[in-house]
This record gives C-alpha cells, structure tokens and sequence, in this order.
C-alpha cells in the first residue's frame, strides 16, 4: 500500500514546489523580464508588459493556432476520417516532423560548412 502511494504522492509533491516556486518570485523581478517576441506581437501599448487585454488576446491568438493545426493535422493525417488521429496515423505524423526537423538540421549544417569553407578560403589568401 505504501509503495504504491509513494510514486503520486512524489509527483504531488513536485506539482506543488512547481506551482509555489514560480509564486515566491518577487513581483519586481517579473516585472523586470523582457517579452519575448512573440509576446512582443501583443504588446498593444508598446510599454513592455502585457496587461490583462493583452494576455486575453496572446491566449485567444495560441487557442486559435491550436485549433487550426489540430484541424490541419486531422486533414493530412486522418486516414479513415474517423475525427481522431489512431496510433499509426500519429505514427506517420511523427515520421513526417522528424524528416522535416532532419532536413532543417541538414539545411543549417550545410549553410555552416559553406561559411566555414569560405572563412578559410580568406585565411588562404
């Protein structure tokens, strides 16, 4: 009974020390962090802080994103048209952004190779 109490009640332990550790930060120091820039792109005011108007619509933009690429993602991947992805429609999902996050690595390797290749074509002048 106690050990298999032990695993949720770490976990609650941990849900806790990451609600109340973020809390405990002193209210300047928040306040003294920059936006990001996507954060920046609903900064209505330009005043570097995002009042509750703006949170509302940097929340609303992120649900209507969310919503959008779960519809793409039904539209491409759902197979038997069933309105859920099963495991082997996640499966070619899965494949499909690995091979796209490959090619990205591939494609900044190679820029980096080329930028290189240069450098020390100019050291060799």
């Amino acid at each position: 009974m106690i050990k298999s109490s032990l695993p949720r009640f770490a976990l609650a332990l941990l849900a806790l020390a990451l609600t109340v550790v973020p809390a405990a930060l002193p209210a300047q120091e928040a306040a003294d962090k920059k936006l990001t820039k996507n954060q920046q792109k609903y900064d209505a005011d330009k005043d570097g802080k995002l009042n509750e108007e703006e949170k509302a619509a940097a929340k609303e933009a992120a649900k209507a994103k969310a919503t959008e690429t779960r519809e793409a993602n039904l539209e491409k991947y759902d197979a038997n048209k069933d309105g859920k992805l099963d495991a082997d429609e996640r499966a070619k999902k899965k494949a499909d952004e690995q091979a796209d996050k490959d090619a990205r690595k591939a494609e900044r390797e190679a820029a980096s190779a080329a930028k290189k290749a240069a450098k020390d074509a100019e050291k060799a002048k």
